[in-house]
């Protein structure tokens, strides 16, 4: 039986550590499924929309898309059955103060979940919304 010190073991035995992504990788935005979905759902109506819409500047908040001349933000919630950030404490209270915000300035914020967006429900409401 061979033995070893305690140093040499961690040595050894280090975790990996995962690679940091280049900062040029970091700054690019992925789109979700469910905004992809609903750009599609929107371009098919001919609905003019804006991504990524920064509708306070002071904070600069940003809404998933915004309905360009009806004053609606839309926002599509990712990782809500995940434990994701919009369902955690932090997150919530800061998307409360963000879609306070919006409708402070005059917008209509309306949510939906990417499941909602798949399945018709998002773009069914939204074209009633605009009738």
């Amino acid at each position: 039986m061979t033995s070893i010190s305690l140093a040499e073991y961690k040595k050894i035995n280090k975790p990996k550590r995962r690679a940091k992504r280049p900062a040029s990788v970091k700054k690019e935005r992925v789109v979700s499924e469910g905004e992809a979905v609903l750009s599609q759902h929107l371009k098919a109506h001919k609905i003019s929309f804006e991504q990524e819409f920064q509708f306070n500047a002071d904070r600069k908040w940003r809404a998933d898309f915004h309905l360009i001349g009806m004053g609606i933000l839309i926002e599509v919630e990712g990782g809500i059955w995940s434990n994701g950030r919009h369902t955690r404490g932090k997150g919530y209270l800061g998307d409360m103060a963000k879609y306070n915000s919006a409708q402070g300035l005059g917008y209509q914020v309306y949510r939906y979940s990417t499941e909602q967006v798949k399945n018709g429900l998002a773009i069914d409401e939204i074209l009633k919304r605009i009738g």
